[in-house]
């Protein structure tokens, strides 16, 4: 099929700017391709993981139904660690269920001499992981390990700084937007109203972070106050948080008493 054919077609199901995408990044089609795409846009399947591309931190990285796709919002994270971390600290990071690896590869990419660790408990989403940073050439200052937030870290050494951002909506919380149940449910939900990972994090992570070290934390909205308290329990030291571009309190920093 014809390039402005399958242009044609997929404006009619969706919009022009979905359908420029969708033909920029698949140049051949067949008719039977396109109408596959035009089913997955009316199950609201988001345009990334149709071409398996999604732009964060100024970076394109690979994507599939295996991992959460890349947010605006998780670059208030990245943002907050770099305004940090300073110029020739190289630090060591250590990223906390890692999906795509776009937060540990931004910062890498980002921060002088930095390098890391970046976990995941899916095997699938590892894989993802591993493409990404083979695709950035970053296989000599990044790795990628299975691990999960309910064992000690310190598997990997220590680390100057931890950044994660964990499962947080709460199991039946039908608030998400159609894209987001497309994405796997073990990167979204979270038993104890969206609380969890935290309360795993905070007792596990402490182990892995160097003393000085910080932990960099996305977290859900109106959050802020119950993970806080979490990680008093477990000797943590509030530092501050972080807004969006919304206004959204999204980012919390801790360090260890």
């Amino acid at each position: 099929m014809k390039i402005n054919q399958a242009f044609t077609i997929l404006a009619q199901h969706s919009d022009t700017h979905v359908a420029r995408i969708i033909t920029e990044n698949n140049k051949e089609m067949t008719r039977w391709q396109v109408w596959k795409i035009v089913r997955k846009l009316k199950r609201g399947v988001p345009v990334a993981k149709i071409i398996n591309k999604k732009w964060f931190w100024g970076l394109q990285f690979y994507t599939n139904r295996h991992t959460l796709d890349p947010r605006p919002d998780t670059e208030t994270l990245v943002s907050a660690v770099i305004a940090d971390a300073g110029k020739d600290t190289a630090p060591r990071i250590l990223d906390i269920g890692t999906g795509t690896g776009c937060i540990i590869i931004s910062l890498v990419k980002s921060i002088n001499g930095a390098t890391g660790v970046g976990i995941d408990k899916s095997r699938r989403a590892l894989r993802v992981a591993r493409k990404n940073v083979k695709q950035m050439n970053l296989g000599n200052l990044v790795q990628i390990k299975r691990g999960t937030f309910d064992k000690k870290m310190d598997t990997w050494g220590t680390f100057d700084i931890i950044v994660s951002n964990p499962p947080y909506i709460a199991r039946g919380d039908n608030r998400v937007d159609t894209g987001a149940r497309h994405d796997p449910q073990m990167a979204l939900y979270a038993d104890n109203d969206g609380y969890k990972a935290y309360e795993k994090i905070a007792q596990n992570a402490k182990f892995a972070l160097k003393r000085g070290g910080k932990i960099y934390l996305e977290i859900g909205i109106d959050m802020g106050l119950g993970v806080q308290e979490i990680f008093a329990r477990h000797g943590w030291e509030y530092e501050r948080s972080e807004n969006d571009l919304g206004g959204v309190e999204r980012v919390l920093v801790f360090t260890l008493l």
